[in-house]
């Protein structure tokens, strides 16, 4: 019985190293710096100028993002001097999301923020389907 629960103790041990070693590797993949594969379409947009005091030369948009398999948002940042808030929602398939060089994978009706603080932010699409979302910002025109 000891035998038994010192090889589980071995195995659950060497999974678990085995897993931490491939989140590892996952998380040292290089940023790509390009987007491709993805397609952009505006759905709506307005200008926040007359309607907010102090927000002239912002536009709030909403647009329809599609990542094809294998497509790539490049890196990008969300600080200042543009500072552009907003969000994204996926409708369809599955997206890996870098914020500070973290993956985390969503689903559909998962969402995210991101803030004057995002960096180093890159999204992939490594699913075999389309992964399709909407996004939500409020952009310097």
């Amino acid at each position: 019985m000891k035998t038994r629960y010192t090889v589980a103790l071995a195995l659950l041990y060497n999974v678990g190293l085995g897993a931490v070693g491939v989140l590892a590797v996952h998380a040292q993949q290089a940023a790509p710096t390009e987007t491709k594969g993805v397609t952009i379409t505006p759905l709506h947009a307005i200008d926040l100028g007359p309607e907010i005091a102090g927000a002239q030369g912002r536009q709030f948009r909403i647009r329809l993002v599609t990542f094809a398999p294998g497509g790539v948002f490049g890196l990008h940042s969300h600080k200042d001097p543009d500072a552009r808030p907003g969000f994204f929602y996926l409708l369809s398939g599955t997206l890996i999301s870098y914020m500070s060089d973290v993956p985390k994978e969503y689903r559909p009706g998962d969402s995210w923020s991101e803030n004057k603080e995002t960096t180093h932010h890159w999204v992939e699409n490594k699913g075999t389907i389309p992964a399709v979302g909407i996004a939500v910002d409020i952009f310097k025109q």
